[in-house]
């Protein structure tokens, strides 16, 4: 009879696990990887939804004026590549959390040669603040640099690999 009660206990704990749902971890890539999808798409209402009232960037930007950036950037530049490569994560609590995110990002004519050329865009590291509101992550800060391909993380070299064999 122990056997079988340790063997629904474990069915029981495996069911109830499994609905859990992802990891924090997993839930802030799954938003950044969906703020990427609203950049490629021109969104740039998309990416102010992600972000939290008072948010600020790097260059003391808030919400309203992130918006005009985007509005000028989305019209001067088409066809929006953007590759997230690896995260890191700097802080991690239950409501609040750090990140460095390395993307790849290319635009237009570059595009359309990425093929031909061994171009993989340009490379920024963002460094962002999130925040958890009921289910939801947003961005409440962000900071970005410019990175040579010598300056990405190694595990973001690793993933630029595979998507670019020949780099």
């Amino acid at each position: 009879m122990k056997k079988y009660t340790l063997i629904l206990w474990l069915c029981a704990w495996s069911a109830l696990s499994s609905c859990r749902g992802k990891s924090v971890e997993a839930q802030i890539r799954d938003r950044i990887d969906e703020i990427a999808s609203f950049a490629e798409a021109r969104s740039a209402d998309g990416i102010l939804k992600a972000l939290t009232e008072d948010y600020r960037d790097g260059e003391d930007r808030g919400k309203a004026e992130t918006g005009e950036v985007l509005a000028e950037y989305f019209g001067r530049y088409r066809g929006i590549v953007i590759h997230v490569l690896a995260t890191r994560f700097l802080e991690l609590q239950a409501t609040a959390a750090t990140i460095q995110t390395d993307v790849s990002l290319s635009s237009g004519a570059a595009e359309i040669f990425r093929k031909a050329v061994p171009f993989s865009g340009e490379y920024y590291r963002f460094t962002c603040h999130l925040e958890k509101d009921g289910q939801e992550w947003f961005l409440q800060s962000a900071e970005w640099e410019y990175l040579s391909l010598e300056d990405l993380f190694p595990e973001s070299m690793k993933i630029l690999r595979k998507i670019f064999p020949d780099l």
